[in-house]
């Protein structure tokens, strides 16, 4: 990186796929510039697959997509919306938006941030990331990234607790869980409940101590 600017392809990104965001796999640009002002990501899928996850944005964030590459349909609340390479669509916050894959390699920039609200990252692409190295054999890596994430409120936490109970310790895991309990026990208790990373969890006697 140069002082003040940095050139880089959508190409060095990588592709992450996520539970949670079902065909579409992310191409971590905030993560990889370390973003402050705004959220910045790109998307890429499999042609017929959703290159942009169905979502309605209750973020309160404004969106700009850019299609980089490729072509794709979105739909905005019903409204069909074809966009070959270089269209530009700006959808407001509540608005369900999606976007499918029509050709090989479609990548969609997505940029948004909330009008009067400074910025602020919870890290959930640090999660994709650091989950899909653990995935890869690269434990220690994405745990150095999920220990970072974990010092953002209870949410990071929150995830650090689902890594360990995947991929490693199981007192790392209980002890990031009741940091989450002691600072939003309320929010977490549905979490609790139904995520499937804590199975392992469920059955060591501390889990119902937890959760009492």
């Amino acid at each position: 990186m140069s002082d003040g600017y940095e050139i880089l392809s959508v190409d060095e990104l990588g592709a992450y796929a996520s539970p949670n965001h079902g065909d579409s796999r992310l191409m971590p640009l905030r993560r990889r510039l370390g973003l402050r002002a705004f959220g910045a990501n790109c998307w890429t899928a499999e042609v017929g697959k959703r290159v942009v996850p169905e979502h309605e944005e209750d973020s309160g964030n404004e969106e700009l997509y850019a299609v980089v590459r490729g072509r794709a349909t979105f739909t905005v609340d019903g409204q069909a919306v074809d966009a070959p390479a270089g269209t530009l669509l700006y959808v407001l916050p509540g608005e369900l938006r999606t976007a499918i894959a029509e050709e090989p390699n479609t990548v969609v920039l997505a940029v948004g941030a909330t009008v009067g609200e400074p910025f602020v990252s919870h890290g959930w692409d640090d999660v994709v990331v650091a989950f899909n190295m653990a995935q890869a054999g690269e434990v220690d890596a994405g745990r150095a990234i999920m220990q970072t994430t974990a010092e953002n409120g209870w949410e990071g936490s929150y995830n650090l607790a689902c890594f360990e109970a995947r991929f490693g310790d199981l007192d790392a895991a209980f002890d990031s869980l009741r940091r989450v309990v002691d600072a939003a026990p309320d929010v977490v208790a549905p979490y609790l409940e139904h995520d499937s990373d804590l199975d392992r969890l469920r059955e060591d006697p501390r889990w119902q101590e937890l959760t009492r």
